[in-house]
């Protein structure tokens, strides 16, 4: 097994440094340079289109697909991602986050722009898609399109529900009961036979009440964040410094590669707000809009909320209170260290809690790409209730692995998995950039002169005969 993992960590620590790196940052400014960034320059545009309500009845809103896929986007990667890359890879990290946040929106943009001109029409009338069919449709390639739905699957129902179970039993260590080898067991048994419970069709209650309280959770944590960092107002200056100096650390940034804070920062930001993975797209591709440009730029909105509000919020909450960090603490120890400098034993109980409900709403989640996945590849057409069955079994025992399973094992499983989809999905978009570009360009021309957007393909060369929509 020692021998299994060293040759995973090698294989992760040369996908991101030099690969992805090369990937992320390449494709993410081409992307921001032929949209004349419009991730920045469109984001009053792009607030003021999540509350535009749908084109027609009983459809998904912007708003909605939005919320789909900022719900998988905000989890546990959000407190115990950015702890661990501050632990682990220094606090220049978090400056090397907030690049990729910003970059990476382009991608975001451009991603989910194509996937709503490629969705397709449901036997409903409701529209579904995602990188998989504009794969297809586009580049004419259904083997890349399965390859990719192949490591989405890997990614949502093995690596990431491995990961997002380990951070939730990590979370209890900082209690005097925890027990290195029977706590994990027990925590891992509870966690899976509820996931299993709302899989295999109970739990529906569960999971409305998780998705009510969990928005409300979130904004808590920020605001609990808030307090935290008001308290040591007299740290932040020396905070920010800190965060700069390591950033433009040449040892920092270079030293170690796989330690680095800027492999750290791109891995983890990665994680966090899954820009150019090819996740969101799946949601964004059921959104009923006029325009697929406005469900581009609200997919920006959903990047800069998971990584600039939520994780910032954990990374200057944990810089700010002064606690140490170190890979001893990394994970949930260090963000319930800083929290319990104000709130004192209330603090780790507050953050168990957020990492409950942050948890199960990303473990239930997540498999619905794996869904949508699943049915690409059996012909477009919802697999038997035999096979979804066992299918759910199986992802039930990940979760329970997921909990007691070593930390490094955890983060190499989700980074490979994460960084296969986007190897293949980046490539494509930027093939592709040309149609987001074009269609971009029509939005902002029909905006001028004062029309709500309304987009038909063949204003942009495509033949409307090949799309479902877009007529």
């Amino acid at each position: 097994m020692r021998s299994v993992f060293d040759f995973l960590n090698n294989v992760d620590t040369y996908m991101y440094y030099p690969v992805l790196i090369i990937i992320l940052a390449l494709g993410g400014l081409i992307f921001s340079f032929r949209t004349r960034f419009v991730q920045i320059r469109l984001f009053g545009e792009s607030c003021k289109l999540i509350v535009e309500k749908p084109a027609g009845d009983q459809k998904v809103s912007s708003f909605q697909a939005l919320m789909v896929s900022t719900a998988s986007r905000v989890g546990t990667g959000n407190i115990i991602g950015v702890a661990t890359a501050i632990c682990l890879g220094g606090p220049g990290a978090c400056f090397w986050m907030w690049i990729m946040c910003i970059i990476g929106a382009a991608s975001a943009f451009t991603e989910s722009t194509l996937a709503q001109i490629y969705k397709r029409k449901g036997e409903d009338g409701n529209s579904y898609g995602g990188p998989a069919y504009y794969i297809e449709q586009a580049l004419k390639k259904p083997w890349l399109s399965v390859l990719f739905c192949l490591f989405l699957i890997l990614t949502y129902a093995f690596g990431f529900n491995l990961l997002c179970s380990y951070n939730l039993q990590s979370t209890f260590s900082a209690y005097s009961f925890y027990d290195e080898k029977e706590t994990p067991i027990i925590i891992g048994t509870i966690i899976a036979l509820a996931v299993g419970y709302c899989l295999l069709g109970g739990g529906k209650r569960i999971i409305k009440l998780t998705e009510k309280v969990v928005p409300i959770m979130g904004i808590s944590y920020v605001i609990i964040s808030l307090i935290i960092i008001f308290a040591h107002i007299k740290n932040i200056p020396h905070m920010f410094v800190v965060i700069f100096e390591d950033a433009f650390n040449f040892k920092s940034i270079f030293g170690g590669l796989a330690g680095s804070c800027l492999v750290y920062g791109i891995k983890r930001g990665l994680y966090s707000n899954e820009a150019g993975v090819g996740s969101a797209p799946n949601a964004s591709a059921s959104a009923d809009v006029t325009h697929p440009v406005k469900q581009g730029l609200v997919q920006t909105v959903s990047v800069y909320i998971d990584t600039m509000l939520l994780c910032t919020a954990t990374a200057l909450m944990c810089l700010s209170s002064g606690v140490a960090y170190s890979e001893d603490v990394s994970g949930a120890p260090y963000v319930q260290n800083a929290i319990s400098t104000v709130f004192g034993k209330a603090g780790p109980i507050f953050i168990t809690i957020a990492m409950v409900l942050f948890a199960f709403t990303t473990l239930i989640g997540n498999l619905y790409y794996v869904d949508n996945a699943l049915i690409y590849m059996n012909k477009k057409r919802q697999p038997s209730k035999k096979f979804m069955t066992v299918f759910y079994i199986i992802c039930t025992v990940i979760v329970f692995l997921g909990a007691i399973i070593p930390m490094d094992f955890a983060w190499t499983m989700a980074d490979i998995t994460m960084g296969l989809m986007t190897i293949i999905n980046i490539p494509c978009c930027l093939i592709l950039s040309s149609t987001a570009v074009k269609a971009l360009k029509d939005y902002e021309k029909q905006k001028k002169s004062g029309k709500n957007p309304h987009f038909k393909a063949a204003d942009i060369g495509l033949d409307p005969d090949k799309l479902s929509f877009w007529k």
